[in-house]
């Protein structure tokens, strides 16, 4: 299942399942099949993700390099890298002071 995450400040960004709902709980909200993030949440929830990316552990050197040695799509994916089009559609809608919305 996918959920796509919208808003009249930028485009859409559709995520996995497991990926949305992990965002989603990090933000305090339930996963659900729809929902809104009002402009006055957003602060919070744009906070939350990036507390929650800065507690993720840093890659090594070592691991990096063995990272990169295996192919591109079974390299691992960060929750930093996963975040980063959700939190960018969060700071544009608080920009302008537009909701965000959510569906599967």
């Amino acid at each position: 299942m996918l959920y796509e995450f919208r808003s009249k400040a930028g485009g859409t960004v559709v995520m996995t399942q497991p990926v949305a709902e992990r965002l989603l709980e990090i933000i305090g909200k339930p996963p659900a099949r729809a929902g809104v993030f009002e402009p006055e949440q957003l602060r919070a929830a744009i906070a939350a993700i990036e507390a929650a990316v800065a507690r993720e552990k840093p890659v090594s050197a070592d691991e990096d390099d063995e990272q990169q040695a295996l192919p591109p799509m079974a390299r691992a994916v960060s929750l930093r890298q996963r975040a980063w089009p959700l939190l960018e559609l969060f700071r544009a809608a608080l920009a302008r002071e537009q909701r965000v919305t959510w569906g599967v």
